[in-house]
């Protein structure tokens, strides 16, 4: 019987050799990461249960010039699919115009490339749909500001990278929110990037609130950076009752954070199942089965009520 062979190659470049299995090539965005983490685990947990199918995992390092470089390495080591998760969803369209030089099937996955409207039909993206993620976690701020009786609120905004699709998309979503009438009554005081980072959102929490910012609600492109903002207030000494925090990718921290009763709400991406179906297609796609363009695993709300059933996931 044939074994199934997962290599993780943490080096900058990828020799060329001759390959016997199915063989995936996998270039993240960067390997320091909760989120990522665990998407990258899913995708090596998932191959694992599959007979001949061996993934060549790299780190992008947050560099594009070394994913391009990855990719490229991927191609002249004979790989029979690639998987991208970009470093910038900006800068896509030069990896897939070397896959499809190459005639490699690709497969994006959690981050949308700027491309995804002109992929090739050996191409796919496969993710969760943001334009459910910041609308879920504001309809769920916009309600719980209501129960507390709130007529006015300030709202301030923490966003992810701002090359990265899903940081705009998610800020447009809360913008989004707002501007229905029944959240009308919310206003952004303040928007800042953070860059995904739990340091730099504490520290960009700590600036507003230096700064006298006064808010009601602050509703963060991802958790990390919400979780950040969580330890800034309380180390401000200022009570959790008194701010809704939320967040978005439902990671072990900030549902451990939730437990704790410091943030309200989270929206759960499975990462795990992201990962997995994002290897479905890479296989499907080098075996000349046709995939959609768009595979798409749901968004879930999160809340303090169904904490129990993500306390085992992602």
């Amino acid at each position: 019987m044939r074994k199934t062979l997962i290599t993780v190659a943490l080096g900058s470049s990828l020799m060329a050799s001759a390959v016997s299995a199915e063989t995936i090539g996998v270039s993240m965005a960067v390997f320091d990461d909760n989120f990522l983490t665990v998407l990258r685990n899913g995708m090596i947990d998932h191959a694992a249960t599959l007979d001949g199918v061996e993934l060549q995992v790299e780190d992008a390092q947050n560099d594009v010039g070394k994913q391009l470089s990855q990719v490229q390495n991927f191609i002249a080591g004979g790989v029979d699919a690639i998987i991208v998760n970009p470093v910038d969803t900006d800068a896509t369209v030069a990896i897939s115009q070397a896959a499809s030089n190459a005639g490699i099937p690709l497969v994006y996955v959690n981050r949308q490339p700027v491309n995804v409207d002109e992929l090739p039909e050996n191409q796919a993206f496969v993710a969760s749909d943001e334009k459910e993620s910041g609308t879920l976690q504001t309809q769920e701020v916009c309600r719980l500001l209501k129960e507390k009786g709130t007529t006015e609120a300030s709202i301030v905004v923490i966003m992810g990278e701002l090359s990265n699709q899903a940081a705009r998309m998610r800020t447009q979503d809360i913008k989004d929110v707002i501007a229905t009438p029944e959240c009308s009554f919310m206003t952004i005081v303040e928007e800042q990037t953070a860059n995904w980072s739990r340091t730099q959102g504490a520290d960009l929490m700590t600036n507003w609130l230096s700064a006298g910012v006064s808010f009601d609600a602050v509703i963060s492109n991802n958790d990390e950076m919400a979780i950040g903002a969580i330890q800034s207030l309380k180390s401000s000494g200022l009570s959790m009752d008194d701010v809704i925090v939320a967040g978005i990718d439902g990671t072990q921290d900030a549902l451990a954070s939730m437990a704790a009763g410091d943030l309200d709400l989270s929206v759960f991406q499975n990462a795990s199942g992201q990962g997995h179906g994002a290897v479905d297609a890479a296989l499907s796609l080098s075996r000349g089965e046709k995939v959609e363009n768009r595979v798409y695993v749901p968004f879930e709300l999160v809340t303090p009520e169904n904490l129990a059933k993500y306390q085992a996931l992602n």
